[in-house]
């Protein structure tokens, strides 16, 4: 049985810096997490500690690489196997961050502008030897992208309620049902039902 040990959230950005600085060479790590668990955040704070360590990282929101409204909203605004499979643009994630920082060192750091509906016009940026990426957003894991480090803030349903807004409430079985589906072990399993005393699984599965 999986053991539930108490961490901090300075804790947890001390845990996944000196784990990335264990591991050489560009890197790409995911924070995986529903948006009300705002693994943006939390990559950021990693992105920064890894800074003031010599070490170049950058993060990159998954809402960046969100299809165009025309395609995602196909069959309604509220459609819960669209927000799974139709919402965010993952394969040209693995194309244009991923096999693009492993292949070419280089990056393109937003694909569209969500509030805006259209391209985000970002220039394809050049990693320095050593860089991290840092992915962030919701429904990361399980889809067979290659992550060096993996990180879930993994929240209930009953804390999904809690913390998502009115207005997004509908995307929670969606959430549900993809932690459901994934088999993959993350290299940090967090339980983030209360993000001001998160826990971290220790056992023998989670390892990437």
């Amino acid at each position: 049985m999986p053991r539930f040990d108490p961490i901090t959230r300075d804790g947890l950005v001390e845990l996944i810096t000196n784990r990335v600085l264990e591991l050489d060479g560009r890197m790409l790590t995911a924070v995986d997490g529903a948006d009300a668990a705002e693994p943006v955040a939390i990559a950021d704070r990693v992105a920064t500690a890894l800074r003031d360590t010599g070490r170049a990282a950058e993060v990159v929101a998954l809402h960046d690489y969100i299809r165009p409204a025309s395609l995602r909203m196909e069959f309604g605004r509220t459609d819960e196997v669209s927000y799974r499979t139709a919402w965010f643009d993952y394969a040209a994630l693995d194309r244009e961050v991923i096999r693009a920082l492993r292949h070419d060192a280089r990056w393109l750091p937003a694909l569209w502008d969500e509030d805006r509906d259209r391209s985000a016009r970002s220039p394809i940026r050049t990693a320095a030897p050593g860089t991290v990426l840092l992915v962030a957003g919701p429904m990361l894991l399980g889809r067979g992208l290659d992550f060096d480090l993996t990180v879930h803030l993994d929240m209930s349903e009953a804390a999904l309620h809690r913390r998502t807004p009115p207005d997004d409430q509908w995307t929670i079985p969606a959430l549900l049902r993809h932690d459901r589906d994934n088999s993959s072990a993350p290299t940090f399993f967090i339980r983030w039902d209360h993000p001001d005393r998160p826990a971290l699984r220790v056992d023998d599965t989670a390892r990437r």
